[in-house]
């Protein structure tokens, strides 16, 4: 993919190791958010977790970022991918960063993961993300991208407004969650961050929600195989292994292994991404 860019012309991505760890959290996440295009409370505006991280997929990878999301292994649906081990990662390029999101992740939970791989990008670190029991990591990095996700996600000005009304309520986790679209252990450990809680009743809140994690579930993956694509291989991937495919620049079989789709499926793919049939 970066030899493609380069062949083609493109610049390298200025934003890419763009920042440093003793920068300010606020300023790197505002400039994330001004570069993608985003207002400061732009997750709140969205009816649902799916649409505002569906929202913020599509403005990264507007912006040069190739965004993978798959929650098995290739297309093997027998073959889950655990968010226990891990959540994401992301690989650091000046042309063409990566960020591998696990789809078999709750939705409000891969939200915290972009964000946190999109900081890794500004800081130009490429790294694996499990957020183990959500405690900060020793890791200065790790530290600082999870700083910045809080507050690209749920900027302290508005915490502090929601909060002052909420702070007794016993959903009062709940209900920044659903505002700001991020999971119910994100948002109590941004109460906690903010010192709206203490310590030990975000650590009783954590043991209780997690209780549910290790249940089983039957719930089987569904959903328009083809909608799904783009989502999978990534848009900005997708896209530029079709022209190359078009223009000569890449044999067949070397897009088939690249995609995972073979035959009519790959051609069905181009044509969802509006480049027409082959």
């Amino acid at each position: 993919m970066r030899e493609y860019l380069i062949e083609l012309g493109q610049e390298p991505l200025t934003f890419v190791h763009s920042a440093r760890l003793e920068d300010e959290p606020k300023q790197i996440a505002k400039d994330m958010r001004s570069l993608l295009r985003l207002p400061e409370l732009w997750a709140s505006k969205n009816k649902t977790w799916t649409e505002a991280l569906k929202n913020l997929e599509i403005a990264t990878d507007n912006a040069g970022i190739i965004v993978t999301v798959n929650g098995v292994v290739g297309n093997s649906t027998s073959r889950k991918l655990d968010p226990y081990e891990f959540r994401g990662f992301v690989l650091i390029d000046e042309f063409a960063p990566l960020i591998f999101i696990n789809g078999a992740d709750g939705k409000a939970a891969q939200m915290f993961t972009l964000a946190h791989e999109l900081a890794h990008v500004w800081l130009g670190s490429s790294a694996i993300f499990d957020l183990k029991d959500l405690q900060p990591a020793k890791d200065e990095t790790e530290q600082a991208c999870n700083l910045v996700a809080a507050e690209f996600l749920v900027p302290e000005a508005e915490f502090h407004k929601i909060w002052a009304n909420i702070q007794k309520d016993p959903d009062r986790f709940q209900k920044i969650a659903r505002h700001f679209k991020v999971s119910e252990i994100v948002a109590a450990r941004r109460a906690l961050d903010l010192k709206g809680i203490t310590r030990d009743e975000f650590l009783k809140f954590y043991r209780d929600y997690t209780k549910d994690w290790a249940t089983p579930t039957n719930k089987k993956p569904g959903g328009d195989f083809y909608a799904n694509q783009p989502f999978r291989i990534g848009r900005r991937f997708g896209e530029s292994v079709v022209r190359a495919t078009r223009e000569g620049k890449l044999l067949y079989r070397d897009a088939y292994r690249l995609t995972g789709l073979y035959g009519k499926t790959f051609e069905k793919f181009a044509e969802n991404l509006g480049l027409g049939g082959l």
